[in-house]
């Protein structure tokens, strides 16, 4: 009776209190993270290269020889062909399911960017000026483990 207890509550805090809608994920990306449709944009593009295992879709979102986060550590993808190579590893089916299944409102933003699923990918902005008023969306991080 206990654990059926505290499963229940476990999901019930894991429920979000209010239901969000595009214009709420927008409003979230705008103030923590900049332009809503550049993010926009990137979110369809990575998701649809997922689907359809398109990796020159999901290079543009890769900073080729910078480190992103895979499962805590820094790696670093040198050019497409290294990517192209460890493609299925990085975007193992846990990851691709994480991405091609979330739904836009249900989207979890913050200042660090824009979180798949549990965790399996993030995307976030990288300012091209020192006002970070140009950014463009990289993959900041892989969680497929």
């Amino acid at each position: 009776m206990f654990k059926a207890l505290a499963i229940a509550a476990a999901l019930v805090a894991a429920t979000p209190a209010f239901a969000q809608t595009v214009d709420d994920v927008n409003a979230q990306i705008e103030s923590l993270l900049g332009s809503h449709e550049i993010f926009g944009t990137a979110i369809q593009a990575v998701q649809e290269g997922l689907v359809n295992h398109e990796i020159e879709k999901i290079a543009g979102y890769i900073p080729f020889g910078e480190p992103i986060m895979v499962n805590g550590e820094p790696v670093t993808i040198a050019d497409e062909a290294d990517l192209a190579a460890r493609f299925d590893e990085l975007f193992n089916e846990k990851v691709v399911n994480a991405v091609t299944d979330q739904q836009y409102e249900t989207l979890f933003v913050n200042q660090d960017g824009i979180m798949f699923g549990e965790g399996e990918l993030w995307l976030g902005g990288v300012c091209i000026d020192e006002a970070c008023n140009d950014f463009f969306v990289n993959i900041i991080a892989i969680n497929n483990q």
